[in-house]
């Protein structure tokens, strides 16, 4: 039992060397802060203060001090854009409805000049037959009319 318990405790040991680093890196990080807090001396620190200040100046001189004003401008000239592509908009409509119409009325004059054609095609027919039914029943009213004029006494 003496030997199972030293045994664990070795195990323990090995262990503890072999998977437990905290040691180790608490050095590594001690070292890297006296290293940078003493080589150094605080001199990125002073870097970005100065940096900070030199934006700080900067923002006070660039931003206008009438920041409502300008944004109004701004405004008043989106306003006007805004306006004014409309108008291109409406005016692009328009051109598009207009050569779409003009487009409508070609297609209708062809329509109504088609529909003439047939009409003058179909009255030729009708007057053709016409003159044919004319012409039939003159036949037929001369051919009575000698008939009568050989059975009448005058």
């Amino acid at each position: 039992m003496d030997k199972i318990a030293k045994g664990a405790a070795d195990v323990g040991d090995i262990q503890s060397r072999l998977l437990d680093h905290r040691p180790v890196i608490n050095a590594e990080i001690r070292y890297f802060v006296r290293e940078f807090e003493e080589k150094r001396g605080h001199r990125e620190s002073r870097l970005l203060e100065n940096l900070n200040k030199i934006v700080t100046e900067t923002n006070e001189q660039m931003l206008p001090t009438d920041l409502e004003g300008m944004l109004s401008n701004v405004f008043t000239r989106l306003d006007a854009a805004n306006h004014m592509a409309e108008r291109v908009q409406q005016r692009e409509l328009e051109a598009q409805q207009s050569t779409q119409l003009q487009g409508s009325m070609e297609r209708l004059k062809e329509e109504w000049a088609e529909f003439l054609k047939e009409q003058q095609r179909l009255k030729e027919e009708v007057d053709e037959e016409h003159a044919k039914a004319v012409g039939q029943l003159s036949t037929t009213y001369n051919e009575k009319k000698k008939d009568l004029t050989k059975f009448s006494p005058l």
